[in-house]
């Protein structure tokens, strides 16, 4: 089918990833995936959750929100409304689990790396953007760590990133913009790791239900797309200190 950009269906948009976009975060990273931005910060912390105290364990966790006008129409700022969404939380949750999977938190003894996602502009995917965005920013802490001697070994195991997936007319669509993503059938998040291991797959049928060879499809054209987002995030990490 012919795409709103041209492209064809196994096409990731364009991708560029800057590290180091923050002089005063322990780590930073602003990608753009198309016309989807995202700003992330990391901040080291020396504490950590009541529940981990004493526990000789780190922790990552996740904060997520979208600017004002980062859509075609202004949104008020949730911090004024005084309650976060359903969405947000949800997004926030995910980006924090998709980043433990690939730490060893013993290594980080007890501090909080704490990672901050904002979306500066969206059209499709800044979840999975985000996800992407904050495992640059959450290396960069670890080699901050790394460099200051607060830390004796590197504490991540593997890369993490993540990709959408869609059916849309009845075609399997990698990286959707916002006008793909409206006209789904099927719409696909898939976090997974550099050495090929699930950390999260979100799926969900619009209309009728998709079948398991659909599915396994998606998650083969999703591994596709990772391969090269991977290989984005090695090149904005060049010469990173372990």
């Amino acid at each position: 089918m012919l795409r709103i950009d041209g492209r064809d269906n196994k096409d990731l948009r364009d991708l560029t990833i800057i590290r180091d976009v923050n002089k005063y975060a322990e780590g930073s990273c602003q990608i753009q995936m198309g016309d989807t931005i995202v700003y992330c910060t990391a901040t080291v912390e020396d504490r950590v959750p009541h529940w981990l105290v004493n526990s000789q364990q780190g922790w990552v966790t996740a904060d997520y929100g979208m600017l004002p006008r980062s859509t075609r129409e202004r949104s008020p700022r949730e911090s004024k409304q005084g309650y976060r969404s359903g969405r947000t939380q949800e997004i926030e949750r995910l980006i924090g689990r998709s980043l433990r999977a690939a730490v060893n938190l013993h290594a980080l003894g007890e501090r909080t790396i704490q990672l901050d996602c904002d979306v500066l502009q969206a059209d499709g995917g800044t979840r999975t953007a985000a996800v992407t965005a904050a495992y640059v920013a959450l290396a960069q802490a670890c080699s901050y760590l790394r460099k200051n001697n607060q830390i004796k070994s590197w504490p991540l195991r593997d890369q993490v990133a993540a990709i959408s997936v869609g059916l849309v007319s009845g075609e399997l669509l990698l990286d959707l913009c916002y006008e793909e993503d409206v006209r789904a059938a099927v719409d696909m998040n898939l976090v997974m790791t550099a050495s090929g291991n699930v950390v999260e797959l979100q799926a969900t049928a619009e209309g009728a239900p998709f079948t398991v060879k659909q599915m396994n499809e998606m998650i083969a054209l999703g591994r596709e797309g990772l391969a090269k987002v991977f290989s984005q995030q090695q090149e904005a990490l060049a010469n990173l200190k372990r």
